[in-house]
């Protein structure tokens, strides 16, 4: 798609990188666009009146003139909800970070229409500034993702053999895209067990929106093994791990030591 010289959008800001002396390079998510990049010059010097608009984990409004090379130039951006409650909190921007980072990996270059993974980008963000049930919101967002991006985990029959599992225990394979019955799972290379419970929370999120999801009251192991296997998953699928995750557990660690 041929963009006008100048143009705007809605976008999340996903990524940054330094560039040169004083510019940087961005990326965005946006709705129509679907993730994008930009140069915004000299946003590194004390007195740019563009910076505090484009740090990560803004929602803004950007204008963009269309560039030479790969890269247009940002000429001016607008906050539209900066989620200060998140970047008030390590622990929250920490969550932050996870979530930008899983749609800077699994997002290509400019997509035509990506309406539903940027509302669901900033829905997340804006819940996490709330809710009281961060580890499940961020498990809803996963899953919702992976829904998006073509990866939506099989979790009502096993994917070898095609039986419906039964309320046992069961378990999961990435490789093989979802659960697998006991027979079938001793079987399966790295597999790994999966409660009843967590198949029923997995379930549920896959088929309900966040505020129905977030009525939801699970116990510290439960929400450690639905990390477990999300994670594992992801892992997988993106062949490297997650980088905030390592910070995520880092904070944790620190928060249950004091």
């Amino acid at each position: 798609m041929t963009r006008p010289r100048d143009y705007q959008t809605e976008a999340v800001v996903i990524k940054k990188t330094k560039l040169g002396e004083a510019d940087r390079i961005l990326t965005f998510y946006t709705p129509h666009m679907g993730k994008i990049q930009g140069v915004a010059k000299s946003v590194r010097k004390p007195k740019s009146k563009m910076a505090g608009h484009l740090e990560l984990l803004t929602y803004c409004n950007v204008q963009f003139q269309r560039g030479k090379g790969n890269l247009d130039t940002i000429t001016g951006a607008s906050t539209i909800d900066g989620f200060l409650a998140l970047k008030n909190d390590l622990l929250l921007t920490s969550y932050g970070l996870y979530i930008i980072e899983l749609v800077n990996q699994f997002t290509p270059e400019e997509t035509e229409d990506d309406a539903a993974a940027f509302h669901l980008l900033v829905t997340t963000l804006k819940d996490l500034c709330t809710t009281e049930n961060r580890d499940l919101l961020v498990r809803y967002f996963e899953l919702k993702l992976l829904d998006l991006m073509g990866y939506r985990p099989e979790l009502r029959e096993c994917v070898a053999c095609g039986k419906q599992l039964e309320p046992v225990i069961n378990f999961f394979s990435a490789s093989a895209g979802g659960t697998l019955c006991p027979m079938c799972g001793h079987k399966h290379v790295f597999s790994q067990e999966i409660t009843v419970n967590a198949i029923k929370v997995l379930r549920f999120i896959q088929d309900n929106d966040f505020t129905v999801v977030s009525r939801l009251k699970i116990d510290n192991r439960l929400a450690r093994e639905l990390e477990a296997i999300t994670r594992h998953y992801l892992k997988y699928l993106l062949e490297r791990d997650v980088k905030s995750v390592a910070w995520i557990d880092t904070l944790r660690a620190n928060l249950s030591s004091k």
